[in-house]
């Protein structure tokens, strides 16, 4: 499910001229669109991370798309956020998110879900 999400959101086309980005570039390119309060710092960290590893081990490269990535993920502060959204019935803990969609751990507390 993860896998073709991504692919479905930034895979470059074949002959689409493309930019490596760090960080910065990363950071910069939400601002840009005015997305700059969509994840915290260490959850856009976390998430540019993640999606870094992703490029590595599938063997992939992904199109940086801020506005796609605000669509595909949702930073929360702690599981009882996450329950305003999806029930605490069915996913009472992470692990059980995990079940279901990518869970990227920010902090203690803090983790980004790929939305489902």
């Amino acid at each position: 499910m993860v896998q073709m999400a991504i692919r479905r959101l930034f895979i470059l086309k074949k002959n689409d001229m493309k930019k490596t980005i760090n960080f910065y570039d990363f950071e910069r390119g939400f601002k840009v669109y005015n997305r700059e309060h969509q994840f915290s710092y260490k959850g856009l960290k976390a998430l540019f991370e993640y999606l870094e590893e992703y490029e590595e081990s599938c063997d992939t490269e992904l199109e940086f798309d801020p506005i796609a990535i605000c669509c595909e993920y949702t930073e929360y502060e702690n599981i009882e956020e996450f329950w305003v959204d999806y029930s605490n019935e069915d996913y009472p803990t992470i692990e059980s998110i995990q079940d279901y969609t990518q869970v990227i751990i920010v902090g203690k507390e803090d983790f980004i879900v790929q939305v489902f």
